[in-house]
């Protein structure tokens, strides 16, 4: 007899990745996660969603998805999404992401955000550096890039690029670009592919380590007297940047 999903799920909690949410789900499984359980308080509206916004998984979502009772749901999940949708996902291999990051050459920039402390912002970067098909995502600092909230910032985006936390010494290969107001003017220069993209914490700014670390230290242009953009906004401004370099397939 196949085990009731409630019971799957509490033996795998402590060592799988929740997603969040239909959308979290959905992009998961466009690239490539294994997904051992999944769960929803209303299958007929999810699977009608997919059916509306993601017809490639829809077939995959109905053989996974059990539907469970809104109480049962709700004691999965710190914080209950609007499509009643919650999964566990095997936590992507360590080694592989990071000799996905160390490859050289490069093809895509990663992102290094130095000491975060949002949650919620730490998710969104990792949703915009998949969307740009970034190479990856490296944090240091306390901050856990897996953690649930930041997953859900991210809409389930971590399995589309890889995502590591990492000491200053240990950061891959390349050249590093630091966003910094005392930098040079992004406008004037070319970010290679094989750059790290190194952002601030979102009140201290660079590290120490991170600012002896750089190749080179680059400003966004802003309005005097506004004192900075949202880390998003800087990493989107960025990765945009170089992604409209001179020779970048549209």
């Amino acid at each position: 007899m196949t085990d009731h999903p409630l019971r799957v799920w509490r033996g795998l909690a402590g060592d799988c990745v929740l997603l969040d949410g239909f959308h979290a789900l959905k992009h998961a499984l466009r690239f490539g996660a294994d997904v051992p359980v999944a769960v929803t308080a209303d299958r007929a509206a999810a699977l009608a969603l997919a059916g509306e916004l993601a017809e490639d998984v829809r077939e995959r979502l109905a053989g996974l998805l059990t539907e469970v009772t809104a109480a049962e749901y709700a004691a999965l999940v710190p914080r209950p999404h609007p499509t009643a949708v919650a999964a566990l996902a095997v936590r992507p291999d360590r080694a592989a992401a990071l000799r996905r990051l160390a490859r050289m050459p490069r093809t895509a920039p990663v992102v290094v955000l130095d000491e975060p402390r949002n949650l919620g912002n730490a998710g969104a970067v990792i949703r915009l550096a998949a969307g740009f098909g970034a190479t990856g995502v490296v944090t240091t600092g306390t901050l856990d890039p897996w953690h649930p909230t930041v997953v859900r910032g991210g809409a389930g985006l971590h399995f589309a690029t890889a995502v590591e936390r990492l000491a200053v010494p240990e950061l891959p290969p390349g050249p590093l670009f630091a966003l910094d107001p005392e930098g040079e003017n992004i406008r004037g220069l070319t970010l290679p592919d094989d750059a790290l993209l190194a952002f601030g914490s979102e009140r201290g700014g660079l590290s120490g380590a991170v600012r002896a670390r750089a190749d080179h230290l680059v400003a966004l242009p802003m309005r005097p007297q506004v004192s900075s953009y949202n880390l998003a906004t800087s990493v989107a401004m960025t990765l945009y940047h170089w992604s409209a370099g001179a020779g970048r397939p549209a």
